[in-house]
């Protein structure tokens, strides 16, 4: 079966804009992936004009960038279990013949669960300068990590500058854009390649995204649901710009964008200077009451066309019209309205100079996607149609019944308690689920009862002031996160009220006095308080170190002492040992330089390795670049056998690296290396076997039942100092 992680996924995930993969090879030890093929490289070479030909325009910039964004959103959203890209790069993004944006190289991506967890736990793989700070600092992996990746792109969009650039005062793109926004002159950010051509507003639009989505707090960035509709206002803007007017804020109260739609090749368009009364429920702006659109000839209709994705959606349509005319004693104007030739509404006579608004009380539907809405002028008509605006608005199914009511007047009292000013922090706080609010979990799992809110994270969210008394009507909560914030006050107890409330951290806050007993007796919790400077916890109980308790503080004292003066004399005593077997390791050195000989001569076949490890029989685990195996020597001496896997892509580097490192250096406390393998692409390291596996297992109790004793930790930390002591010493 194959192996390869970018097939797996391709072999599962179908999507516009993901490069397809259109087959693959996997004869033996020939390997091969066929992908569509992208006429026009990658987003990259294209910025750079490495390609040559024409600069990219601000409208092929935010069309790559809403379409990058598509896929992206995919594989958080639409793919079961969700995935997470973990490379996400402008050499990632790859362009058709007519620059359609795809996706590609899924290398290094990862599945994380769709219930639970919103991480993952993995090693830290990327591509520096796209890399989610948080995810580097704690391996912790999620979605908002792609996030991060896709805020850097933004800017290299935008701006074209490079990610990282020496030579600029700031190095990083993030820190350039910060420092230049600070002096509020959106041209000095713009790639000057694009002459000022573009839409100022959508520029400072889509320049704020991309700084939200690089926020080093991965709980301070949008979701890609929100990323995608954002970029699509950008695209309208830009859209509008060049067909030569928008209508938004503060012309239009409610902040919509009004787009010209004019067939110049059927229409006739009519227009007003008198004022028009846009008095209704949806008060259009007065520019475009003002203006409207007849057939080019009388007798025809008016015929307006658009396409509602998916093919399969409902949609409700809102028509404003207004009489701009002035009509002569014996002209009539009257139509009825058709949608994909079945009758709408009508007839209907608009009113003189007063926009009034026809609406669709029950959804339409279009065949396969495709909408025709026809003005048909009736018999005693004496003028055509006209129409001043219409509005087409996506009926969005949410198989969900709203988020339970008390839930949302908790949330939105912590959310005011707070100052909570979150992107995603809007509508409905659990559905539809591709919009939950950032740093939420909601159980969604019965569509016949109400989504109930389970997990609160406002870790590094700024917090200031007490734990409100808001959580507490949160009653279906299991875990809360405060950390990493500036509270202040005492725990307050009705924490331990929250019956299914089990994992509580406070870690990283200014929190005072003690920890309720219920609190700290309360079965199955896990409570984190670390970090708190004015919480001191002893003997089970905390209490404000800054209270007037003079018998637990002159017991605190000693033992800091006492802690403290024996972490002295024990790094005293690492200090002298090393010292003392100074001569010693050198002589041990110049004894094993006879085996250095040796072992570079004992190379192994391939053969020879399947012999030693049976087959490769008994896995031991996983090492930096492939699996590591037991095998037998002659018969009598155990080895552990690392052999290079075939998907990954810096395995020989680091073969290489470990085989020209080992070879040259020689230490009772290093892993020795008894030989290799070499043959073809067939590479394997051949090392002594350590039969009680690495201090990590035995420090987490998963090798075994026993504790390490204070003499077996102390050896071990001597014996890695003299290590460490030897190669700093005599590396070189």
């Amino acid at each position: 079966m194959w192996r390869h992680g970018g097939v797996e996924l391709l072999l599962r995930v179908h999507h516009r804009h993901l490069v397809g993969l259109v087959g693959y090879c996997d004869d033996g030890d020939n390997l091969a992936l066929i992908y569509e093929y992208m006429a026009n490289g990658d987003l990259r070479e294209n910025m750079s004009g490495k390609r040559g030909g024409n600069v990219l325009t601000w409208e092929n910039r935010m069309q790559i960038a809403v379409e990058s964004a598509q896929g992206l959103e995919y594989l958080h959203n639409g793919c079961r279990p969700p995935m997470v890209h973990r490379d996400v790069k402008t050499t990632n993004i790859l362009l058709t013949e007519r620059y359609g944006a795809k996706l590609a190289d899924f290398g290094l991506s990862r599945s994380f669960p769709i219930d639970g967890e919103c991480h993952v736990s993995t090693v830290v793989a990327g591509t520096p300068g796209y890399l989610d700070p948080e995810y580097y600092r704690t391996n912790w992996l999620s979605e908002k990590s792609d996030v991060y990746s896709f805020g850097v792109v933004l800017l290299e969009i935008v701006t074209n500058q490079p990610v990282i650039d020496k030579t600029r005062e700031r190095p990083h793109i993030n820190e350039w854009v910060g420092f230049m926004l600070t002096k509020g002159d959106i041209r000095s950010i713009i790639d000057p390649k694009l002459m000022g051509d573009y839409d100022t507003n959508g520029a400072w639009k889509i320049v704020e995204l991309a700084m939200a989505c690089v926020n080093p707090s991965s709980n301070q960035r949008p979701k890609m649901a929100h990323v995608v509709m954002e970029l699509n206002e950008c695209v309208a803007l830009e859209i509008a710009r060049r067909q030569g007017s928008q209508e938004m804020y503060p012309d239009d109260i409610y902040d919509r964008a009004w787009f010209p739609y004019f067939d110049e090749k059927s229409w006739t368009q009519v227009t007003t200077n008198l004022t028009v009364n846009i008095t209704n429920n949806y008060e259009l702006p007065q520019g475009v009451a003002a203006t409207g659109a007849t057939p080019l000839n009388d007798a025809e209709t008016l015929n307006i066309t658009w396409d509602v994705e998916p093919p399969t959606a409902k949609f409700y349509t809102y028509m404003h019209f207004a009489e701009l005319q002035a009509l002569r004693a014996n002209d009539t104007r009257e139509f009825n309205t058709t949608m994909n030739g079945k009758y709408s509404y009508g007839p209907y006579t608009p009113t003189p100079l007063k926009i009034e608004t026809v609406l669709d009380v029950k959804p339409e539907e279009c065949d396969e996607g495709a909408c025709i809405l026809q003005l048909v002028r009736t018999s005693k008509s004496t003028l055509p149609p006209l129409l001043n605006a219409i509005e087409a608005f996506t009926e969005i199914n949410f198989p969900q019944m709203e988020t339970d009511g008390d839930d949302v007047c908790s949330i939105k009292n912590v959310q005011d308690s707070y100052g909570l000013d979150r992107i995603s922090w809007q509508g409905d706080p659990c559905v539809p689920i591709q919009f939950l609010w950032d740093g939420l979990n909601c159980d969604n799992s019965d569509n016949s009862t109400p989504p109930i809110i389970t997990s609160l994270n406002l870790s590094s969210s700024g917090l200031v002031g007490t734990i409100t008394q808001a959580i507490q009507n949160l009653t279906h909560l299991e875990k809360l996160d405060l950390s990493n914030n500036n509270l202040t006050g005492e725990i307050p107890e009705f924490l331990a009220d929250i019956k299914s409330l089990l994992v509580i951290d406070l870690s990283g806050n200014n929190i005072t006095g003690s920890v309720p007993p219920s609190v700290l007796q309360k079965k199955g919790m896990k409570l984190n308080v670390d970090n708190n400077p004015h919480l001191l916890c002893t003997g089970g109980s905390c209490v404000n170190i800054g209270e007037n308790k003079p018998k637990k503080n002159s017991i605190i004292v000693p033992v800091a002492a006492s802690i403290a003066a024996l972490a002295v004399l024990i790094g005293a005593f690492i200090m002298f040992l090393v010292l003392r077997k100074k001569k010693a390791s050198k002589l041990e050195d110049g004894r094993s330089s006879q085996q250095a000989i040796m072992t570079k001569n004992r190379r192994f076949t391939y053969s020879e390795v399947m012999t030693m490890t049976n087959n490769f029989q008994r896995v031991l685990g996983k090492g930096g670049f492939g699996i590591v195996y037991h095998g037998v020597v002659n018969g009598t001496e155990q080895v552990a056998v690392k052999i290079l896997s075939h998907s990954s892509s810096q395995g020989y580097k680091q073969f290489k690296a470990e085989v020209e490192l080992l070879l040259r250096v020689h230490h009772k406390n290093l892993v020795g290396l008894v030989g290799y393998c070499d043959e073809n692409d067939k590479l394997a390291l051949i090392y002594e076997y350590m039969a009680n596996g690495d201090l990590k297992e035995h420090m987490s109790g998963t090798r075994n039942r026993f504790l390490l004793n204070w003499g077996t930790r102390l050896k071990i930390v001597i014996d890695s100092a003299q290590e460490t002591g030897f190669s700093s010493r005599q590396l070189y």
